[in-house]
């Protein structure tokens, strides 16, 4: 009996005790989280970067910063005819170094002026020192530091224009070297109202302070962006509406018969040697040529995608 009366005392000690219900957890749990909200405000995504940047500016807290690219290089302008017309074309120098002892002229005069009027730190260094940052350049006494430029990243030009209600108007250039070439298309996309430039990051100029000189001080309003791959750069403006015009001497359509310019539209400039690459040639949806009646072969990048931005600009009046 003893035995019978342990067993049932187990089983029944064996037994789950009641359960706890969940408080409606679960249920609560199934309900929706409302609406997706805007990518505006969506942590990460590309239009929420820009409606922050936009809010720090807006509190007057400095120029909306360019985002989401890489950094160049810094950068030396060396002698004293290069350093004045830098700081008189807007470079964005940093910092002026200037030889202990310099024999003062006019340059000199004016270098230092425009330092202090910008508000560029001035050194002092001996010839030395001078000799070791420039490699043994001529420097004549004068070096002008010039910091990395920031570039953008090329879906924050079109996310940029679509934001403010504007179809895009951006120009990609493909194996442009010459940054003097590139200086001079961002002035011209400044000038007709474009939204930004795209370069390649490998065998292509960047925005060094020949290309700021070129641009006439338009590099400090108009967005530069590098690509890691041009190619791929271009799909994704596909994929986000934009048409893509390839400019070649043998393009099957003519400039005054090309019917987007009006829309939403990435122009490639490609060398002035070698034209478009096969692999960005076969992406572009249409491959315009600009009619040259006096018989030149072609036209340098700058001049070419001068052309076609003036175009472009007409037709949206």
């Amino acid at each position: 009996m003893a035995g019978n009366s342990q067993r049932r005392n187990r089983r029944t000690s064996n037994k789950k005790g009641a359960q706890v219900g969940s408080g409606g957890k679960r249920r609560r749990s199934l309900e929706g989280k409302g609406p997706t909200p805007p990518a505006s405000a969506r942590k990460g995504h590309v239009k929420n970067r820009i409606a922050n940047a936009k809010t720090k500016q807006a509190a007057g807290r400095g120029p909306a910063p360019r985002r989401g690219g890489a950094k160049g290089t810094a950068e030396l302008v060396v002698g004293r005819n290069p350093v004045v017309e830098a700081l008189r074309e807007g470079v964005p120098a940093t910092t002026l170094y200037v030889q202990q002892f310099i024999d003062n002229d006019e340059r000199v005069r004016e270098a230092l002026q425009l330092a202090n009027e910008l508000g560029l730190n001035l050194l002092e260094a001996p010839r030395p020192e001078l000799d070791r940052m420039t490699n043994g350049l001529n420097h004549q006494g004068l070096v002008a530091q010039i910091p990395p430029y920031e570039y953008a990243h090329p879906e924050d030009l079109a996310a940029a224009a679509f934001d403010d209600g504007e179809d895009p108007l951006i120009v990609a250039l493909d194996g442009v070297t010459d940054p003097r070439n590139l200086g001079a298309v961002v002035r011209s996309v400044s000038a007709f109202g474009g939204h930004g430039v795209v370069v390649p990051e490998r065998r292509a100029a960047g925005m060094t302070a020949g290309a700021w000189k070129t641009s006439a001080g338009t590099a400090a309003r108009t967005p530069v962006a590098r690509a890691t791959n041009l190619t791929r750069a271009l799909e994704a403006y596909q994929k986000a509406g934009m048409t893509v015009v390839g400019l070649a001497a043998d393009g099957e359509v003519e400039l005054q018969d090309l019917e987007v310019l009006d829309g939403p539209v990435v122009i490639v400039v490609g060398s002035e040697g070698k034209g478009l690459s096969r692999l960005v040639g076969e992406t572009c949806d249409v491959r315009v040529r600009i009619p040259m009646p006096g018989g030149a072969e072609s036209l340098n990048a700058g001049v070419a995608a001068g052309v076609v931005l003036w175009e472009a600009a007409r037709r949206r009046g």
